[in-house]
């Protein structure tokens, strides 16, 4: 599958994959930051944003599309940086390619399953009543108490096209039936990626915990890890100008 892409800036490519849910406008703010310095390429990955829509969400599948889109923009070998589960794409892409890909940065997510966290949250937007003419404050309030975290909802409904006929541009029902597969993780093998690799955890997020380091240093026996101050999850939008620096700290010491 060809994904929708997002480009600005020139130099050698880094890639930036959202997480669930996402988009690539969500890498706005650092993409424009990085493109000073880099040839910069956000994706909709596959049921996101302007990508198609697919049942099948599996990570060997969506790290396949990521390949396929950058074999076809020439933009091979490149730095994959992925968020959450964005980060997992990235991570299977370079055990299964290690030698398109020149670096590996992985924000806040690690090589393991997780419990079940998103089924809540894709049930209160399915159950959504996209009546006509519906306002953003109107789906706001309706959310409200099922998703009680005001930047949580703020960032789903940016998913959402208002109009005479609201709907969600994202593949829902796809993703929703797809969670197992986006909460688990299945393992590329018993390969190694020996290349360079940063782990950068939010310091008030819970995703990297210190008992998945053993687990993430068999698999990427060269990587790094950083803690991001003021910043949870959603490391990248709440602290854009860290999270640059450490990513660009990165990409000079391993250049």
């Amino acid at each position: 599958m060809i994904l929708r892409a997002i480009e600005a800036g020139r130099g050698d490519p880094l890639v930036l994959l959202h997480g669930l849910f996402g988009s690539a406008r969500n890498f706005g703010t650092v993409q424009r930051e990085f493109a000073h310095r880099h040839r910069t390429i956000a994706l909709d990955l596959r049921n996101h944003g302007a990508s198609p829509h697919d049942t099948d969400m599996r990570y060997a599948t969506m790290a396949t599309d990521v390949l396929q889109t950058l074999d076809q923009l020439s933009a091979l070998p490149a730095t994959l940086l992925g968020h959450s589960m964005g980060g997992k794409v990235a991570m299977h892409a370079a055990h299964t390619h290690p030698d398109q890909i020149k670096r590996l940065i992985v924000a806040d997510i690690a090589p393991t399953p997780y419990s079940p966290r998103n089924h809540p949250t894709a049930s209160a937007m399915a159950d959504l009543d996209l009546s006509p003419g519906m306002t953003r404050a109107a789906a706001d309030a309706a959310l409200a108490a099922a998703i009680p975290d005001q930047a949580i909802r703020t960032f789903l409904l940016q998913n959402l096209q208002l109009g005479p006929a609201p709907a969600w541009r994202i593949g829902l029902a796809e993703i929703t039936a797809a969670l197992p597969d986006i909460e688990g993780w299945d393992a590329p093998g018993n390969g190694l990626y020996s290349g360079p690799a940063l782990f950068i955890a939010g310091a008030s997020s819970d995703y990297i915990q210190p008992k998945h380091r053993p687990t993430i240093r068999s698999l990427f026996p060269n990587a790094r890890f950083v803690t991001l101050k003021n910043a949870g999850h959603w490391l990248h939008a709440d602290n854009p100008s860290g999270f640059t620096a450490v990513v660009e700290a990165f990409l000079t010491a391993t250049a």
